[in-house]
């Protein structure tokens, strides 16, 4: 049996599926007759409601907001220059999506530096824009949540870095 992860309610959590979320209660519920003890977990901007088993949140990766030492690392990884390989698309896609769903605040900070776009670059494809999203509102998301701020001020941080950098060639 696993440790039981110390999550409280009203705690802030990143679920690696879905970003950050706030534990609203822990409930107890039968299913298939077990009783069973849930987090019930709020995403508030997604109007989105999950149960997760207390003993199985941290095998599904639900951790707790990134320390200050990481958020700091995740922001120093945007300064960096994007690293695109020359591998096709679909699998660069895939790697993309796969950083983005392991709840890795460097991971996705590292997706949000890759697909960045100046204003002056070439146009993102359809798909690359919604890995961008997707990436930048994990991103942003959780700095707020453990900068105590609000998502559009998160938002101006990142926006910030990512237009201080030297545009690619």
């Amino acid at each position: 049996m696993s440790k039981k992860p110390e999550f409280r309610p009203n705690d802030f959590v990143v679920y690696p599926a879905h970003g950050v979320g706030q534990i609203v209660s822990i409930e107890k519920q039968e299913v298939a007759g077990l009783e069973l003890e849930l987090f019930v977990i709020s995403f508030a901007k997604d109007k989105m409601t999950l149960r997760v088993p207390t003993n199985k949140a941290t095998t599904v990766g639900m951790r707790s907001l990134s320390p200050p030492d990481v958020v700091t690392k995740a922001m120093a990884t945007l300064k960096g220059k994007a690293r695109v390989k020359r591998a096709m698309w679909s699998r660069r896609a895939q790697e993309y999506e796969a950083k983005i769903n392991s709840g890795d605040l460097i991971a996705i900070a590292e997706v949000v530096r890759d697909l960045h776009r100046n204003d002056e670059q070439r146009e993102q494809s359809y798909s690359e824009r919604q890995l961008y999203e997707a990436a930048l509102d994990r991103l942003t998301r959780e700095l707020a949540a453990v900068n105590d701020m609000d998502e559009d001020g998160a938002l101006k941080a990142v926006d910030e870095i990512l237009n201080s950098r030297p545009a690619a060639a």
